[in-house]
């Protein structure tokens, strides 16, 4: 019988031993986990961010590159281009003394005086309209209609009758570079405009931004197309096979006039035949100072592949982290739960019974106690003539009445309640909300099944093993101390009235 129970309290142990590295090692997973994860979402959040502001930064370098190409090469302009305007002036000096020998400018040879200046030559009325030209595309142009605000300068520059010339310019036709000039004939009538290709120009070649934009092109993958618009919406340097210029595509005009309107970059998202690219307009001052400041706008067309690809390839990196985080904590969890689980049990556990012990429960009972509304109750269970057991059997036999006697407080007062075994034959139960009705059914109940229990024994033994109980109910604010006391007086008064009974603290026990 004694072997058997032996067993059995040596299964109970192990059961406990592993229900509780089972219970460390599942925490330690969790918390390893929650952390190792934490750490791993936060590092790829920092380089999400990082790729994405990497992907900005590359842009808005782009941009910045084309707007100071076309700063360089406007203030090589307005450095150096007095050669084409004196140039200029002179010509337009000869169509002067050509109207005054000759006003009517349908008999003007148009082609001739192109070849003789090298510059084409347009007669503009004082309706701002294109009436005669050696650019025949051009007749009918209404300045009014198509240029906004510079019509409006036109009128002024006739009113005026000075020589103008202006920086770098769009021919709205073609799209070609040029530089263009006016004047008004003496009488007022007529602006007679000349325009200077410039895209055979020493200085247009030597500060190109053309070739600025296409290396740019080339050295970028995202970049789809970089152009620069006029106000008007006709792209710069651009003339397909056919001589005509190129206009802003029509579902991007609002964008591109929103970004002209507030002198703000502006995007939009479109979808092409090779995927979704974004549209980004720049707007651009060539020459505030200037009397007609020349406004552009910087069309940058560009792709987020690359950037989804790296996004791509870090989110699978990451994925793969933490499958290895998972199984390396898992592991790590585990091994470290058998090592530590034993110590930290047998730490908060009687070694014999698998109870808690005094640590344990002071621990419990004292966070109990701080609990608003918790009515706490402390059963102190005392076993009346164990050394007798002892002293007779032996130790080993001791052991194993101590053991049933945990089980049996155990099984009759459940998993709710709290029991420890605190000295030799002493054990506590913590209680919380139990009416003294439950109460008292609890206390009689674990007399009567040990008195069962210990039948046997006393029979064998001659002496009346038993338990006796004291119980007291917590107070208001009540300390450990106190309570544990007026459980213990109360456990003495059942003793001292013949044990094997149980009796609730009053306050006439504390005479003992």
């Amino acid at each position: 019988m004694g072997k058997l129970n032996g067993i059995q309290k040596r299964g109970r142990k192990k059961h406990v031993n592993r229900y509780h590295s089972l219970y460390l090692t599942v925490v330690l997973i969790c918390f390893s986990l929650f952390i190792s994860i934490a750490i791993a979402s936060f590092d790829y959040r920092k380089v999400q961010d990082q790729l994405r502001l990497n992907h900005e930064n590359e842009i808005d370098m782009i941009g910045d590159t084309v707007v100071q190409s076309l700063h360089t090469i406007d203030q090589v302009y307005k450095i150096t281009d007095e050669t084409t305007a004196n140039k200029m002036e002179e010509n337009t000096a000869i169509l002067l003394e050509h109207y005054e020998q000759n006003p009517f400018f349908g008999e003007w040879d148009f082609a001739q005086l192109k070849k003789q200046f090298g510059m084409d030559i347009f007669i503009i009325d004082d309706n701002n309209i294109v009436i005669h030209s050696s650019f025949e595309q051009d007749l009918g142009l209404d300045f009014d209609e198509c240029c906004g605000s510079f019509g409006k300068r036109l009128h002024e520059r006739r009113i005026s009758g000075d020589f103008y010339h202006d920086g770098m310019d769009i021919h709205q036709a073609t799209g070609e570079i040029k530089k263009f000039s006016y004047m008004a004939t003496p009488d007022r009538k007529y602006l007679l405009e000349l325009s200077a290709s410039l895209e055979n120009d020493n200085i247009f070649n030597r500060f190109n931004f053309l070739e600025t934009i296409a290396q740019l092109e080339k050295d970028y993958a995202p970049i789809h197309s970089i152009h620069v618009y006029s106000p008007n919406g006709i792209i710069l340097g651009y003339t397909d096979k056919d001589g005509k210029s190129k206009e802003v595509l029509d579902d991007m005009r609002p964008v591109f006039l929103e970004a002209r309107r507030t002198g703000e970059p502006k995007e939009a998202v479109r979808t092409e035949e090779q995927g979704i690219v974004t549209y980004r307009y720049i707007p651009y001052v060539a020459d505030a100072d200037q009397e007609l400041p020349m406004r552009r706008i910087v069309e940058i067309v560009y792709n987020e592949a690359e950037l989804e690809g790296l996004l791509k390839f870090y989110r699978d990196e990451f994925i793969y982290q933490q499958l290895i985080i998972v199984i390396a904590v898992i592991l790590l969890a585990i091994i470290i739960g058998r090592l530590i689980a034993k110590p930290i049990h047998l730490a908060l556990h009687d070694s014999l019974t698998g109870l808690k012990n005094r640590a344990a429960f002071e621990m419990e009972i004292r966070k109990r106690l701080s609990r608003k509304h918790e009515h706490v109750a402390l059963m102190m269970i005392d076993m009346d003539n164990f050394k007798q057991v002892n002293d007779r059997l032996g130790h080993a036999e001791g052991d194993r009445i101590l053991v049933e006697t945990a089980k049996i407080i155990q099984k009759v007062v459940g998993d709710k309640n709290v029991v420890a075994r605190i000295g030799g034959d002493e054990f506590v139960v913590v209680y919380s909300n139990v009416t003294r009705e439950e109460q008292t059914k609890i206390a009689s109940s674990l007399i009567q099944k040990l008195n069962e229990v210990y039948k046997e024994l006393n029979e064998q033994l001659h002496a009346e093993v038993s338990i006796s109980i004291g119980i007291a109910y917590a107070t208001n604010n009540e300390q450990l101390e106190t309570l544990y006391n007026r459980a213990d007086k109360a456990l003495y008064c059942a003793k001292e009235n013949g044990k094997n009974q149980y009796r609730y603290y009053e306050t006439t026990m504390n005479a003992y």
